[in-house]
Protein backbone atom coordinates (compact mmCIF):
# COMPACT_ATOMS: atom_id res chain seq x y z
CA UNK A 1 0.00 0.00 0.00
CA UNK A 2 1.55 3.53 -1.13
CA UNK A 3 2.08 5.95 1.32
CA UNK A 4 -0.52 8.24 0.67
CA UNK A 5 -3.05 6.18 1.23
CA UNK A 6 -1.53 4.67 4.08
CA UNK A 7 -1.87 8.95 4.95
CA UNK A 8 -5.34 8.98 3.88
CA UNK A 9 -6.62 6.54 5.51
CA UNK A 10 -4.89 7.50 8.72
CA UNK A 11 -6.10 10.93 8.65
CA UNK A 12 -9.89 10.03 8.31
CA UNK A 13 -9.87 7.15 10.62
CA UNK A 14 -8.24 9.32 13.14
CA UNK A 15 -10.31 12.33 12.63
CA UNK A 16 -13.53 10.76 13.04
CA UNK A 17 -14.77 9.03 9.38
CA UNK A 18 -16.73 6.03 9.38
CA UNK A 19 -15.57 4.81 5.98
CA UNK A 20 -12.91 5.40 2.99
CA UNK A 21 -13.88 4.82 -0.36
CA UNK A 22 -11.30 4.31 -2.87
CA UNK A 23 -12.59 3.55 -6.95
CA UNK A 24 -10.35 3.40 -10.03
CA UNK A 25 -10.84 6.81 -11.49
CA UNK A 26 -12.35 8.67 -8.62
CA UNK A 27 -11.09 10.50 -6.52
CA UNK A 28 -11.19 8.88 -2.38
CA UNK A 29 -14.47 9.88 -0.45
CA UNK A 30 -15.21 9.42 2.93
CA UNK A 31 -18.48 9.29 5.13
CA UNK A 32 -18.57 11.33 8.38
CA UNK A 33 -21.59 12.27 10.39
CA UNK A 34 -23.45 10.38 8.17
CA UNK A 35 -22.62 12.53 5.20
CA UNK A 36 -19.84 11.23 2.15
CA UNK A 37 -17.58 14.01 1.28
CA UNK A 38 -14.26 14.55 -0.51
CA UNK A 39 -11.14 13.55 0.69
CA UNK A 40 -7.35 14.88 0.28
CA UNK A 41 -5.86 13.38 -2.84
CA UNK A 42 -5.48 12.92 -6.74
CA UNK A 43 -7.40 10.22 -8.95
CA UNK A 44 -6.71 6.68 -8.18
CA UNK A 45 -4.92 4.64 -10.58
CA UNK A 46 -6.31 1.12 -11.36
CA UNK A 47 -2.97 -0.23 -9.61
CA UNK A 48 -2.87 1.17 -6.51
CA UNK A 49 -6.84 -0.50 -6.18
CA UNK A 50 -5.30 -3.31 -7.85
CA UNK A 51 -2.02 -3.30 -5.01
CA UNK A 52 -4.35 -3.39 -2.01
CA UNK A 53 -6.71 -6.26 -3.46
CA UNK A 54 -3.61 -8.01 -3.73
CA UNK A 55 -1.93 -7.63 -0.56
CA UNK A 56 -5.48 -9.05 1.05
CA UNK A 57 -5.58 -12.07 -0.98
CA UNK A 58 -7.89 -10.81 -3.41
CA UNK A 59 -7.31 -11.67 -7.23
CA UNK A 60 -8.14 -8.31 -9.04
CA UNK A 61 -8.50 -10.14 -12.40
CA UNK A 62 -11.18 -13.07 -11.85
CA UNK A 63 -12.52 -11.73 -8.16
CA UNK A 64 -16.16 -9.91 -8.82
CA UNK A 65 -16.43 -8.77 -4.93
CA UNK A 66 -14.72 -10.40 -1.54
CA UNK A 67 -14.97 -8.86 2.09
CA UNK A 68 -11.74 -9.24 3.90
CA UNK A 69 -9.31 -7.88 6.72
CA UNK A 70 -5.98 -6.16 7.00
CA UNK A 71 -3.69 -4.51 9.79
CA UNK A 72 -2.13 -0.65 8.85
CA UNK A 73 0.49 0.36 11.24
CA UNK A 74 -0.30 2.85 13.52
CA UNK A 75 -3.83 2.67 12.94
CA UNK A 76 -5.15 -1.10 13.90
CA UNK A 77 -7.32 -3.56 11.83
CA UNK A 78 -9.16 -2.53 9.20
CA UNK A 79 -12.30 -4.22 7.17
CA UNK A 80 -13.01 -3.59 3.35
CA UNK A 81 -15.19 -4.54 1.20
CA UNK A 82 -13.56 -5.04 -2.84
CA UNK A 83 -15.79 -4.76 -5.37
CA UNK A 84 -16.35 -3.38 -9.19
CA UNK A 85 -18.27 -1.12 -10.54
CA UNK A 86 -18.76 -0.34 -14.33
CA UNK A 87 -15.55 -2.72 -14.86
CA UNK A 88 -13.50 -0.86 -12.40
CA UNK A 89 -11.96 -1.90 -9.21
CA UNK A 90 -13.30 -0.10 -6.21
CA UNK A 91 -13.09 -0.19 -2.20
CA UNK A 92 -14.89 0.44 1.04
CA UNK A 93 -12.49 0.54 4.40
CA UNK A 94 -13.88 0.23 7.40
CA UNK A 95 -11.88 0.58 10.65
CA UNK A 96 -12.50 -2.64 12.97
CA UNK A 97 -12.59 -1.04 16.58
CA UNK A 98 -11.52 -2.11 20.15
CA UNK A 99 -12.63 0.89 21.84
CA UNK A 100 -16.12 0.36 22.61
CA UNK A 101 -18.65 2.91 24.02
CA UNK A 102 -20.83 2.43 26.94
CA UNK A 103 -24.93 2.31 27.29
CA UNK A 104 -24.47 5.82 28.65
CA UNK A 105 -22.23 6.97 25.94
CA UNK A 106 -24.58 5.90 23.06
CA UNK A 107 -27.60 7.03 24.95
CA UNK A 108 -28.59 3.59 25.16
CA UNK A 109 -31.40 2.41 28.10
CA UNK A 110 -28.69 0.69 29.98
CA UNK A 111 -30.86 -0.64 33.20
CA UNK A 112 -33.15 -2.15 30.51
CA UNK A 113 -30.67 -4.15 28.46
CA UNK A 114 -28.38 -4.88 31.61
CA UNK A 115 -31.63 -6.96 32.88
CA UNK A 116 -32.20 -8.44 29.39
CA UNK A 117 -28.24 -9.39 29.47
CA UNK A 118 -28.37 -11.47 32.34
CA UNK A 119 -31.11 -13.82 31.13
CA UNK A 120 -29.60 -17.67 30.73
CA UNK A 121 -31.45 -17.53 27.60
CA UNK A 122 -33.70 -16.35 24.84
CA UNK A 123 -33.17 -14.27 21.43
CA UNK A 124 -32.17 -10.35 21.68
CA UNK A 125 -32.71 -8.38 18.73
CA UNK A 126 -30.97 -5.40 17.47
CA UNK A 127 -32.91 -3.74 14.33
CA UNK A 128 -32.56 -0.62 12.27
CA UNK A 129 -30.91 0.00 8.46
CA UNK A 130 -27.54 -0.10 7.04
CA UNK A 131 -25.47 2.46 8.79
CA UNK A 132 -27.72 3.15 11.93
CA UNK A 133 -25.18 1.96 14.64
CA UNK A 134 -26.35 -1.50 14.96
CA UNK A 135 -22.68 -3.02 15.34
CA UNK A 136 -22.02 -0.41 18.08
CA UNK A 137 -25.03 -1.12 20.59
CA UNK A 138 -24.43 -4.94 20.04
CA UNK A 139 -20.99 -4.28 21.09
CA UNK A 140 -21.53 -2.38 24.09
CA UNK A 141 -23.66 -5.13 25.43
CA UNK A 142 -21.14 -7.95 24.47
CA UNK A 143 -18.77 -5.57 26.71
CA UNK A 144 -21.17 -5.41 29.15
CA UNK A 145 -21.28 -8.89 29.66
CA UNK A 146 -17.27 -9.34 29.34
CA UNK A 147 -17.01 -7.06 32.19
CA UNK A 148 -19.96 -7.99 34.59
CA UNK A 149 -20.09 -11.82 33.84
CA UNK A 150 -18.41 -14.79 33.73
CA UNK A 151 -19.69 -16.39 30.10
CA UNK A 152 -18.11 -18.04 27.18
CA UNK A 153 -19.18 -15.77 24.61
CA UNK A 154 -19.24 -17.00 20.74
CA UNK A 155 -19.91 -14.29 17.95
CA UNK A 156 -20.02 -14.93 14.18
CA UNK A 157 -19.81 -11.99 11.79
CA UNK A 158 -19.23 -11.40 8.68
CA UNK A 159 -16.94 -9.31 8.59
CA UNK A 160 -15.85 -8.62 12.64
CA UNK A 161 -16.36 -5.47 13.53
CA UNK A 162 -15.45 -5.08 16.87
CA UNK A 163 -12.49 -7.02 18.52
CA UNK A 164 -12.83 -7.61 22.24
CA UNK A 165 -10.00 -8.27 25.06
CA UNK A 166 -11.51 -11.10 27.51
CA UNK A 167 -12.29 -9.72 31.03
CA UNK A 168 -14.63 -11.63 32.91
CA UNK A 169 -16.18 -13.57 29.90
CA UNK A 170 -14.15 -15.81 27.02
CA UNK A 171 -14.70 -14.70 23.47
CA UNK A 172 -14.25 -17.03 20.52
CA UNK A 173 -14.79 -14.33 17.58
CA UNK A 174 -15.30 -16.20 14.08
CA UNK A 175 -15.49 -14.61 11.07
CA UNK A 176 -16.50 -16.13 8.00
CA UNK A 177 -14.82 -17.14 5.09
CA UNK A 178 -11.43 -17.16 6.89
CA UNK A 179 -12.55 -19.11 10.50
CA UNK A 180 -16.31 -20.78 8.87
CA UNK A 181 -17.22 -21.30 5.67
CA UNK A 182 -20.77 -19.70 6.29
CA UNK A 183 -22.84 -18.28 8.76
CA UNK A 184 -25.44 -21.57 8.91
CA UNK A 185 -22.62 -23.96 9.31
CA UNK A 186 -20.47 -21.81 11.94
CA UNK A 187 -24.41 -21.64 14.16
CA UNK A 188 -24.59 -25.57 14.27
CA UNK A 189 -21.13 -25.68 15.37
CA UNK A 190 -20.83 -22.83 17.90
CA UNK A 191 -23.42 -25.02 20.10
CA UNK A 192 -20.64 -27.79 20.05
CA UNK A 193 -18.64 -25.35 21.27
CA UNK A 194 -20.35 -24.99 25.01
CA UNK A 195 -21.15 -21.06 24.56
CA UNK A 196 -23.56 -19.00 26.70
CA UNK A 197 -24.04 -16.36 24.64
CA UNK A 198 -23.89 -16.22 20.92
CA UNK A 199 -23.85 -13.39 18.68
CA UNK A 200 -24.80 -13.67 15.71
CA UNK A 201 -23.94 -11.20 12.74
CA UNK A 202 -27.39 -10.91 11.28
CA UNK A 203 -30.89 -13.12 10.80
CA UNK A 204 -31.40 -12.60 6.88
CA UNK A 205 -33.42 -15.59 6.21
CA UNK A 206 -35.83 -18.54 7.51
CA UNK A 207 -32.63 -20.61 8.32
CA UNK A 208 -30.78 -18.50 9.93
CA UNK A 209 -33.98 -16.96 12.20
CA UNK A 210 -34.95 -20.44 13.16
CA UNK A 211 -31.29 -21.66 13.97
CA UNK A 212 -30.80 -18.90 16.13
CA UNK A 213 -34.78 -19.16 17.97
CA UNK A 214 -33.78 -23.05 18.57
CA UNK A 215 -30.21 -22.18 19.68
CA UNK A 216 -32.23 -19.77 22.33
CA UNK A 217 -34.70 -22.73 22.82
CA UNK A 218 -31.70 -24.78 24.26
CA UNK A 219 -30.39 -22.58 26.92
CA UNK A 220 -28.69 -20.14 25.15
CA UNK A 221 -28.80 -16.37 24.96
CA UNK A 222 -28.68 -15.58 21.39
CA UNK A 223 -27.99 -11.74 20.17
CA UNK A 224 -28.95 -10.59 16.52
CA UNK A 225 -29.54 -7.96 14.19
CA UNK A 226 -32.23 -7.77 11.38
CA UNK A 227 -32.48 -5.26 8.86
CA UNK A 228 -34.99 -2.64 8.58
CA UNK A 229 -35.75 0.39 7.48
CA UNK A 230 -35.53 3.56 9.80
CA UNK A 231 -38.88 4.43 10.69
CA UNK A 232 -40.59 0.93 10.44
CA UNK A 233 -39.74 0.14 14.37
CA UNK A 234 -39.96 -2.81 16.08
CA UNK A 235 -43.71 -3.53 15.01
CA UNK A 236 -42.73 -3.93 11.64
CA UNK A 237 -39.16 -5.85 11.95
CA UNK A 238 -41.41 -8.54 14.51
CA UNK A 239 -43.92 -8.88 11.47
CA UNK A 240 -40.97 -9.12 9.10
CA UNK A 241 -39.37 -11.85 11.44
CA UNK A 242 -43.05 -13.82 11.58
CA UNK A 243 -43.74 -14.12 8.43
CA UNK A 244 -39.96 -15.19 7.47
CA UNK A 245 -40.22 -18.16 9.93
CA UNK A 246 -43.78 -19.03 9.87
CA UNK A 247 -43.00 -19.56 6.02
CA UNK A 248 -40.72 -22.17 6.51
CA UNK A 249 -42.56 -24.24 9.70
CA UNK A 250 -46.09 -23.65 10.60
CA UNK A 251 -46.74 -22.77 14.36
CA UNK A 252 -43.02 -21.12 14.69
CA UNK A 253 -44.53 -17.57 15.73
CA UNK A 254 -45.27 -19.33 18.75
CA UNK A 255 -41.44 -20.12 19.22
CA UNK A 256 -40.70 -16.63 18.54
CA UNK A 257 -43.16 -15.63 21.00
CA UNK A 258 -42.02 -17.74 23.92
CA UNK A 259 -38.04 -17.09 22.99
CA UNK A 260 -37.73 -13.36 22.30
CA UNK A 261 -36.27 -11.18 25.12
CA UNK A 262 -36.64 -7.92 23.33
CA UNK A 263 -35.88 -5.39 20.65
CA UNK A 264 -34.24 -2.25 20.45
CA UNK A 265 -34.71 -0.61 17.09
CA UNK A 266 -32.27 2.19 16.47
CA UNK A 267 -32.03 5.07 13.91
CA UNK A 268 -28.94 7.80 13.67
CA UNK A 269 -29.97 11.53 12.87
CA UNK A 270 -27.90 14.65 12.70
CA UNK A 271 -27.15 16.61 16.32
CA UNK A 272 -27.52 20.36 15.70
CA UNK A 273 -23.75 20.80 17.59
CA UNK A 274 -22.37 18.37 15.05
CA UNK A 275 -21.95 14.64 14.93
CA UNK A 276 -24.96 12.23 15.23
CA UNK A 277 -27.42 10.89 18.09
CA UNK A 278 -29.57 7.84 18.05
CA UNK A 279 -33.30 7.64 18.07
CA UNK A 280 -34.69 4.49 19.73
CA UNK A 281 -37.64 2.36 19.95
CA UNK A 282 -37.64 -0.78 21.95
CA UNK A 283 -40.04 -2.98 24.06
CA UNK A 284 -39.38 -5.94 26.41
CA UNK A 285 -41.72 -9.30 25.26
CA UNK A 286 -43.98 -10.15 28.37
CA UNK A 287 -47.29 -11.76 28.68
CA UNK A 288 -49.36 -9.15 26.94
CA UNK A 289 -46.35 -9.24 23.69
CA UNK A 290 -46.26 -12.74 23.93
CA UNK A 291 -49.88 -13.35 22.98
CA UNK A 292 -49.84 -10.44 20.36
CA UNK A 293 -46.35 -11.91 18.77
CA UNK A 294 -48.54 -15.19 18.91
CA UNK A 295 -51.56 -14.29 17.41
CA UNK A 296 -49.89 -11.80 14.65
CA UNK A 297 -51.02 -8.78 15.90
CA UNK A 298 -48.31 -6.49 15.16
CA UNK A 299 -50.38 -3.27 15.02
CA UNK A 300 -51.72 -4.37 18.72
CA UNK A 301 -48.08 -4.16 19.69
CA UNK A 302 -47.63 -0.24 18.39
CA UNK A 303 -50.42 0.57 20.15
CA UNK A 304 -48.35 -1.24 23.08
CA UNK A 305 -45.87 0.65 23.12
CA UNK A 306 -47.51 3.61 22.51
CA UNK A 307 -48.71 3.77 25.55
CA UNK A 308 -46.05 1.89 27.30
CA UNK A 309 -44.17 4.68 30.19
CA UNK A 310 -41.12 3.92 28.38
CA UNK A 311 -39.21 2.23 31.66
CA UNK A 312 -39.71 -1.38 29.22
CA UNK A 313 -41.29 -0.25 25.80
CA UNK A 314 -41.03 3.34 24.03
CA UNK A 315 -42.09 4.26 20.63
CA UNK A 316 -39.67 6.41 18.11
CA UNK A 317 -42.13 8.93 17.91
CA UNK A 318 -41.40 9.94 21.77
CA UNK A 319 -37.89 10.03 21.52
CA UNK A 320 -38.22 12.27 18.13
CA UNK A 321 -40.61 14.88 20.20
CA UNK A 322 -38.14 14.56 23.66
CA UNK A 323 -35.00 15.34 20.76
CA UNK A 324 -36.60 18.26 19.50
CA UNK A 325 -37.67 19.90 22.48
CA UNK A 326 -34.14 19.16 23.51
CA UNK A 327 -32.48 21.51 20.39
CA UNK A 328 -31.10 17.78 20.11
CA UNK A 329 -32.38 17.40 16.39
CA UNK A 330 -34.13 19.69 13.62
CA UNK A 331 -37.59 20.10 13.92
CA UNK A 332 -37.51 19.28 9.93
CA UNK A 333 -34.92 16.18 10.28
CA UNK A 334 -37.53 15.12 13.22
CA UNK A 335 -40.69 15.08 11.21
CA UNK A 336 -38.95 13.61 7.58
CA UNK A 337 -37.59 10.86 10.26
CA UNK A 338 -41.65 10.16 11.50
CA UNK A 339 -43.53 7.48 8.82
CA UNK A 340 -46.76 9.56 9.90
CA UNK A 341 -45.74 13.59 10.18
CA UNK A 342 -49.01 14.93 11.18
CA UNK A 343 -48.74 12.14 14.88
CA UNK A 344 -45.14 13.84 14.86
CA UNK A 345 -46.84 17.28 14.75
CA UNK A 346 -49.22 16.40 17.62
CA UNK A 347 -47.13 14.95 19.88
CA UNK A 348 -44.91 17.98 19.52
CA UNK A 349 -48.09 19.78 20.61
CA UNK A 350 -48.76 17.73 23.32
CA UNK A 351 -51.86 16.07 21.47
CA UNK A 352 -52.45 12.76 22.35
Amino acid sequence: MNAEILELLRTAFTGGASDVFLVEGESPRVRKDGDVIGAFGGILERGTIAEIWTQCGIDPKTTLDADASFVVPGLGRLRLNAYRTLGRLGLVLRPIKSDIPSFDELGLPGDLLSSWLTKRSGLILVCGPTGSGKSTSVAACLEWINTHQSRHIVTIEDPIEYLYSNKKSFFSQREVSRDTGDFDTALRQALRQNPDVIFFGEIRDADSALAALRAAETGHLVISTLHGSGVAGVPVAMERLSRMISQEITGTTHLLARQLVGVLAQQLLPRLDGGLVAILEYFENAAVTRKLISEGAYSEIRDHLDKSDGSKSCPFLRYLVAATKQNIIDIDTARAACDRPQDFERALRGIS
